[in-house]
């Protein structure tokens, strides 16, 4: 007599995959996607997408016929011309020439094409370089903090343990890393890169002085830990604003310069680059750059990069004269225009006077495509989707950019890919969760234009002390009334 067989449950238990998957602090980017799918009529301030009115299907086979035509103009046989684009390409990429230029252009930067990596975006970049760089358990990542969740995910999933250090009003301060150096190597573990955007900081929007870059360059020499300069904004900064990026000042090839396209040239190519020129020197004498030396990791990762994707981002930078500083000049505009719409709708309905009324405050970057929003509630995703749900505005909870714990209550608001209107009606909107969250009476409706007197002494530039469980006092500039409409 046969028997019915049992079934068996063969699911895979959650905790047998390795640890980075399952830490809940690695879904927080994937539930704010879910969240702006599930609720398509709210208005987003929750990620940092690129403005795209821009875009147009027809400069897609523009730029690849470019690039092809560049090739042509250089002398490249058409049999190479064609194998670059229908087969394997190198692992490093095949537009290195066109990337050299560029950074020679835009940001002083002089190596050479050896020295470069092309990468699919600066995710891949990051895994590369920290893949490369950190040889042991006991390698410690130093990071600014609140920093890009991007790179806490990338030490995460190759089990690089991470130090946060907590940025003051003008971003990552060279005492402060010297400290965290000090307080790694007293646990016996060896500082190997310090992670940090000096420039219109995610999520701060925070901008290191110069002082202070020459500073940290000096420090990585005296102390030997590499320093990971991500720099997706700085190209967007007025000429007033612009400052030498680290790696233009770096001597010694103490600076891995990671860079993407993916902000001022086309999203969807996803396309950035490694610039690592410091020589490595094998036992037998033989000499190459970080980058060629990295190309090992790649290969492993990703094989090489898409060859059409390369090609668009070449034409773009053969059509603009490798000068993306001087063709992004409008979309330059546009992002401070969307600045300034940001800071004035908060001035409306939050008028810095009153903040005793209302319990809100906030930061004001020069630049950049975020700015960071104190409340007095706690902001964290479930407030985030109760936002997006019932009065259909989203943003970003900033604990999940928080690498030592803070931020509970605090937001990101990102404004680059919403247009003024939408902007001045998204704050309208937040005005009213608020109002609502908090509980503390109503948010202020005030007239477009109309004047604001002075802030109290306590919140003018940075803030004097914390809030329970607000952000950090270092936090940079919050702002003043006679500010908020500059």
């Amino acid at each position: 007599m046969s028997t019915t067989p049992v079934p068996q449950d063969t699911a895979l238990p959650r905790e047998a995959l390795h640890a980075g998957i399952v830490d809940p602090d690695m879904d927080s980017m994937r539930l704010l996607s879910e969240t702006a799918m599930r609720f398509p009529e709210a208005l987003s301030f929750s990620s940092g997408a690129p403005h795209d009115g821009t875009h147009d299907l027809a400069k897609l086979s523009y730029h690849v016929d470019r690039y092809i035509r560049h090739l042509r103009e250089r002398g490249v046989p058409e049999q190479r011309i064609t194998r670059l684009h229908f087969q394997y390409g190198p692992v490093n990429g095949f537009i290195q020439d066109e990337v050299v230029r560029m950074l020679a252009r835009d940001e002083d930067i002089d190596v050479a094409p050896e020295a470069i990596m092309i990468t699919h975006g600066f995710q891949e970049a990051a895994l590369v370089a920290l893949r490369g760089l950190f040889r042991s358990p006991d390698d410690v990542l130093l990071s600014v903090s609140p920093a890009y969740v991007g790179i806490r995910g990338a030490a995460r999933m190759l089990d690089i343990p991470v130090k946060g250090i907590t940025e003051g009003p003008d971003g990552l301060e060279p005492e402060a890393v010297a400290a965290a150096v000090r307080a790694v190597r007293a646990e016996g573990k060896r500082p190997a890169a310090l992670y940090l955007v000096p420039d219109f900081s995610n999520p701060s929007g925070t901008v290191v002085p110069l002082e202070a870059r020459r500073r940290l360059l000096a420090l990585a020499a005296e102390e030997g830990f590499t320093i990971l300069e991500d720099n997706p904004y700085g190209l967007f900064a007025s000429d007033e604003e612009r400052l030498p990026t680290l790696k233009s000042l770096d001597t010694r090839g103490d600076v891995v310069y990671l860079g993407s396209f993916a902000k001022s040239a086309f999203p969807g190519a996803r396309l950035g680059y490694l610039v690592g020129d410091r020589e490595v020197v094998g036992e037998d004498g033989v000499r190459r750059t970080l980058a060629q030396e990295l190309s090992k990791a790649k290969a492993m990762f990703t094989v090489g990069s898409s060859s059409l994707s390369q090609a668009a981002i070449g034409g773009i930078l053969v059509d603009a004269d490798h000068d993306l500083r001087s063709a992004t000049r409008d979309l330059a505009a546009v992002y401070q225009e969307r600045l300034a719409a940001t800071l004035d709708a908060l001035a409306e309905h939050f008028p810095p006077e009153r903040y005793a009324e209302h319990g809100v405050r906030w930061n004001r970057p020069r630049g950049g495509f975020f700015l960071v929003v104190e409340v007095p509630f706690e902001a964290d995703l479930v407030a985030m989707e109760r936002s997006a749900r019932d009065y259909a505005v989203s943003w970003a909870p900033m604990r999940m950019f928080h690498l030592e714990g803070g931020g509970e209550r605090a937001l990101r608001l990102g404004f680059s890919n919403l247009t003024p209107a939408a902007i001045r009606e998204g704050i309208a909107r937040l005005a009213r969760f608020v109002r609502a969250e908090s509980a503390v009476g109503p948010v202020l409706e005030v007239e477009p234009g109309s004047p604001h007197g002075s802030q109290p002494d306590s919140l003018s530039g940075p803030l004097s002390g914390p809030l329970p469980g607000s952000l950090p006092a270092s936090l940079p500039e919050f702002v003043s009334a006679s500010e908020a409409h500059a």
